[in-house]
């Protein structure tokens, strides 16, 4: 009787709230943001291992809450002694974890923070993949970036950020001798735009390197044997 009731007041947050209704292991993510402090749930924790389906709750430095992002695989490695509980919470640095499961920083280099959140490991062999959210300045609100998801996706890991030159850099290989590089120039209020690429093959030596880059709107081809 009592399975069955859990059973059917779990259905019912289910229809109303969404996907949420499992049991959780409760994080705080201590220094990842200047401006705000991040609570993560997260359905699986094995050995020092965490993921599947996780809520990602953000509050201001007042401890207001804000907002909720969620994932449908927020994976991160931990330090074996943490011990997550689904009873109490586990507060986390950069130093406890690999492939954070959150990375704040300004993406598109318009002054405010911007949040990335890991939805499992989409990407270049079977690196880390990151859903992105750029902050909208009218709705107060993280909202989706297609374009920032992509790079953030697709290749190596998470992007690096170049605020001086205010670009995107990330990284790919194809087996152990091809390596590759882009660069994504960050244009406003129009999207991101691939400026640079680098292209290794490092099986011989001497190394045989591919750099395009654009300049004035055109791709400049030179070829040398540095990488």
């Amino acid at each position: 009787m009592i399975n069955t009731l859990f059973f059917h007041r779990c259905l019912s947050v289910f229809v109303l709230l969404g996907p949420f209704c499992f049991s959780q292991y409760h994080f705080k993510i201590d220094g990842a943001s200047k401006k705000y402090n991040v609570e993560v749930n997260v359905e699986e924790c094995i050995t020092d291992r965490c993921g599947n389906r996780a809520e990602v709750i953000i509050f201001n430095k007042n401890n207001e809450k804000l907002q909720t992002l969620t994932s449908n695989d927020l994976v991160f490695y931990y330090k074996e002694y943490l011990k997550p509980s689904t009873t109490s919470t586990v507060t986390l640095t950069s130093e406890m974890v690999d492939d954070g499961p959150i990375v704040f920083g300004d993406f598109n280099f318009d002054g405010t923070e911007d949040i990335a959140v890991r939805n499992g490991s989409g990407g270049n062999y079977g690196s880390a993949s990151y859903d992105v959210y750029v902050f909208n300045s009218t709705k107060k609100q993280f909202v989706p970036s297609a374009e920032l998801t992509e790079i953030a996706s697709a290749y190596q890991g998470m992007f690096e950020v170049d605020p001086k030159r205010k670009r995107l850099i990330t990284y790919a290989r194809s087996g152990a001798s091809l390596h590759y590089t882009y660069e994504y120039q960050v244009i406003p209020h129009k999207g991101i735009d691939l400026v640079y690429e680098k292209i290794g093959d490092l099986s011989e030596e001497p190394f045989k390197v591919t750099i395009r880059e654009k300049i004035n709107n055109k791709w400049v081809v030179k070829k040398t044997s540095k990488y």
